[in-house]
């Protein structure tokens, strides 16, 4: 398995390995100013924020979660089991998304999945766990094994503001798309999360929008 990002201070050490290695995101770093850690407990409350946050704003996406909390005080699989319907989604969610959030509670509840058991995991079986579940797609996972686990070396690639923010920062004229930015990163191996981390912080700074998933 491999590094595991626990503190602030993993990962200002993988940014000072990470501007060896590639000494063009030293400008990078400057721009975008203290990487924030964005660690959240693992557990189904992590996963359903995330999967809350597909394809909207972050305050769309936090509005949604407070609603959320209102209703159902502390978000577990079994509290949220107990106060929705699939069906009928309320929130503010889409029914593919009440649906997915209902479909995982309904394992973690079973016994089916267990989410403790993917911080023993290295990223690609853990990876593969996930996306094995309806409605958990690829960025849905790797976002999860980021920001609560803390696996070092993931690259969300498809993330539509890291695609901006390399592109614009390595002049590329187009936004790459998926395959092409995973490419790109493999060279910021087996630090990704901290590259992740920077390319989201210069985007914010330089389009005054936060754009990282998770706060």
């Amino acid at each position: 398995m491999g590094k595991i990002i626990k503190s602030a201070a993993d990962v200002e050490e993988g940014l000072a390995l990470l501007m060896l290695r590639d000494p063009r995101l030293r400008h990078i770093a400057e721009k975008a100013g203290p990487l924030p850690l964005r660690l959240r407990d693992p557990g189904f409350a992590g996963l359903a924020h995330i999967i809350v946050s597909q394809v909207v704003s972050r305050a769309s996406a936090e509005a949604i979660w407070r609603r959320l909390e209102a209703e159902i005080g502390e978000v577990t699989a079994l509290s949220y089991l107990a106060r929705s319907n699939p069906e009928t989604p309320g929130y503010g969610l889409s029914r593919a998304k009440a649906r997915t959030l209902h479909a995982v509670a309904g394992v973690i509840v079973s016994g089916a999945l267990d989410l403790a058991a993917l911080s023993t995991m290295d990223e690609v079986d853990a990876y593969d766990r996930l996306t094995a579940l309806n409605g958990i797609g690829p960025w849905t996972a790797q976002v999860y094994l980021m920001f609560c686990v803390g696996h070092a070396d993931i690259f969300p690639s498809g993330d539509v503001a890291l695609q901006a923010a390399v592109g614009q920062v390595f002049d590329l004229g187009a936004r790459p798309d998926d395959r092409m930015l995973r490419e790109l990163a493999l060279g910021w191996s087996p630090w990704r999360s901290v590259a992740a981390r920077l390319f989201w912080a210069y985007y914010a700074a330089m389009t005054h929008r936060e754009a990282a998933p998770l706060a």
